[in-house]
């Protein structure tokens, strides 16, 4: 037996590991679809712990199964691959570059990170909903996201992102007051930016290294303003999702691997429907199209 045991092939590890996400897929009074292109959630032992291996990994898919279920989901989200060992190099996207963009090392602006992993990456603006069920849904889900927080909404509950925190997502800047940047001046700018710099390392810690300008818009003085706040890249989006449709920066209307996809702490104060709502309609499409959700900063 001893003999057997070290002999067992890689052949038949992958036999045995396919065995086990089946019979997580096959448990009576699921209903959610394993997606194609399921990920191992746990790195594969030696041959003789095969068996302990195999036990824990259906554990955790059929843990996954349940949590897709009890969400609402038509899915089991995908697991995304490792980070990357060498992280891409991150530049402007063509187009989106200001003046004196390279000569100043500014922070770059992007919408997609340059990768041939099938992931995307989820991004929450603005913090104006706060709701536990969201908090819990993606805790037991295990999908990680930033949240852009912007001071004037968050203010009222900080402890509310700090769970968002502690459950193993980033937060990054949002400015303090939300306002429309290119209009200000480079000192007001500054202010918007370097102040929340300081909120955020008061309320959790750190000064992030990644800011989002509201709406999208910037020019020259936003991003030589955030590199004086020690702001390092600045991404936006190429998709956007509400609660009841899809936003897509791209003619051909698709998604693509490494795309940053935009969505908001909203409610049904504003939208029609809840933050689960949205997350729902998220995960089954890009769940749908092959796509594991990672997390940004990962790659940066």
């Amino acid at each position: 037996m001893v003999v057997r045991r070290k002999a067992v092939s890689r052949g038949g590890l992958a036999l045995l590991v396919a065995a086990a996400l089946a019979s997580g897929c096959t448990s009576s009074d699921t209903q959610v679809r394993p997606a194609p292109g399921q990920e191992p959630l746990l790195q594969a032992p030696p041959a003789r712990a095969l068996h302990s291996y195999a036990g824990r990994l259906r554990a955790a898919y059929e843990a996954r199964v349940a949590a897709a279920r009890r969400w609402g989901l038509t899915r089991v989200p995908l697991t995304p691959p490792p980070p990357p060992a060498v992280k891409p190099r991150i530049h402007a996207r063509p187009g989106f570059e200001v003046t004196n963009q390279d000569e100043w090392d500014l922070p770059p602006v992007f919408t997609t990170v340059p990768t041939r992993d099938r992931v995307v990456f989820l991004t929450i603006d603005d913090g104006s909903e706060k709701d536990p069920k969201f908090l819990e849904m993606m805790r037991d889900l295990h999908i990680p996201y930033t949240a852009f927080l912007s001071n004037y909404l968050v203010k009222d509950d900080y402890g509310y992102f700090r769970k968002v925190q502690a459950y193993g997502n980033t937060l990054d800047n949002h400015t303090l007051h939300h306002r429309y940047l290119p209009g200000l001046s480079y000192e007001d700018q500054v202010r918007e930016i370097c102040d929340m710099q300081d909120v955020m390392r008061r309320q959790f810690g750190k000064r992030p290294k990644v800011f989002r300008p509201p709406y999208g818009n910037y020019n020259q003085d936003t991003l030589d303003a955030a590199k004086s706040c020690g702001i390092e890249y600045a991404p936006i989006w190429n998709e956007e999702v509400f609660v009841d449709h899809w936003e897509y920066r791209e003619d051909d209307q698709r998604i693509h691997p490494g795309d940053i996809v935009l969505t908001h702490f909203r409610g049904p104060g504003e939208w029609n429907g809840t933050m689960i709502d949205d997350m729902r309609r998220f995960l089954d499409k890009v769940t749908a199209e092959g796509y594991a959700v990672a997390r940004l900063e990962d790659y940066l």
